[in-house]
């Protein structure tokens, strides 16, 4: 562990830049007490310019290359449900070879990956971190998919394409770090060509969510500052914004509900049942991985600062735990719409 844990944030930020970016991140969020994005005062894209160049090596240590969650079927393995997940926004935008879809926010590229292995499809992805974009391009390389992937660096607020150029779109967990879904959407819309469909998994709060209630609002703090989110959205909100810059919508539902007698699309973070497999995902294994942390940055192995990612990270991670518990939020609100035409 310690050998793969010493590279850890030296060529996202260097060794200097770690400490003060993540204590300016916080600062954003009104102090890790609040968790609050302070709203009008910062800018969305720096804010996840920032965040990703902070978290991308300890999601890929601790997660994989697929930065989202799954429903997950008994005896089904983690990594097999991150596929399955994946593979049914594929289906369900009919992806086939010829196509040119653009991965909205494709973090690595592991969704990319799978998906146009088991598509055929050519995909774009969009990303606004030119240091996930170079782990993208070698990952692509790696998994034999390079000539079905292309990579675009880009604001999805501002997408840096012409109208009516894709056959596809979809995004993974991606847009929850803008609370102007219309703008994201708009610019959605405005790059699919007449007559295609747009799929995504969305964070959202259900309607057990109590804006009167003082737990519910700590949690709901916690993972927008685990997170990088402006504000988590409920579904209507996003149902709303769909049909306002001219969707139509044709479906839409929570995958977290009732998904069968599988695991909970939480149980990765939890760690109720030991795997050797998911170790590092679960509560033991993130304390273990922060000791080590504490003990390799006091001999100035890995950069200062990056236990403070760590436990910014853990924090998140118990926070989806009691959410997903309380049954107040999802990660994987599904919609499915089209550009008329």
């Amino acid at each position: 562990m310690t050998m793969k844990l010493r590279n850890l944030l030296r060529d996202a930020l260097g060794r200097d830049a770690v400490a003060s970016t993540v204590r300016n991140y916080e600062q954003d969020f009104g102090g890790k007490q609040s968790g609050s994005l302070r709203s009008g005062t910062v800018n969305e894209e720096s804010i996840a310019k920032d965040y990703y160049n902070l978290v991308t090596d300890l999601y890929e240590w601790g997660w994989g290359q697929s930065f989202h969650f799954a429903p997950r079927a008994p005896g089904e393995t983690f990594a097999a449900s991150l596929a399955r997940h994946e593979h049914y926004i594929a289906h369900r935008l009919g992806l086939g070879p010829g196509m040119r879809v653009v991965d909205v926010g494709c973090g690595v590229g592991g969704p990319l990956c799978e998906i146009a292995r088991f598509s055929g499809a050519t995909i774009v992805g969009l990303n606004i971190s030119s240091y996930q974009l170079d782990r993208a391009s070698i990952l692509v390389a790696e998994a034999g998919v390079a000539h079905l992937a292309e990579f675009l660096q880009s604001d999805f607020m501002k997408i840096d394409t012409p109208d009516d150029a894709f056959d596809a779109a979809y995004a993974i967990e991606s847009t929850v770090h803008t609370a102007d879904k219309a703008g994201v959407f708009g610019e959605v819309f405005r790059v699919l060509r007449p007559g295609s469909c747009f799929a995504a998994y969305e964070y959202c709060l259900t309607d057990r969510f109590d804006a009167g209630d003082v737990l519910h609002q700590q949690i709901k703090a916690e993972l927008e500052l685990g997170g990088a989110l402006s504000d988590i959205a409920h579904p209507r909100q996003i149902d709303s914004a769909l049909a306002q810059v001219g969707f139509e919508l044709l479906e839409a539902k929570d995958l977290s509900v009732n998904p069968g007698p599988g695991p909970p699309w939480y149980h990765p973070l939890d760690g109720s049942r030991f795997s050797l497999t998911g170790f590092r995902r679960s509560r033991v294994g993130r304390r273990a991985t922060n000791g080590t942390l504490r003990m390799l940055e006091a001999l100035r192995v890995v950069p200062k600062g990056t236990l403070q990612v760590a436990k910014l990270l853990d924090q998140c991670a118990a926070a989806m735990v009691d959410a997903g518990k309380l049954g107040i939020f999802t990660p994987m609100y599904f919609v499915l719409a089209r550009k008329p035409g």
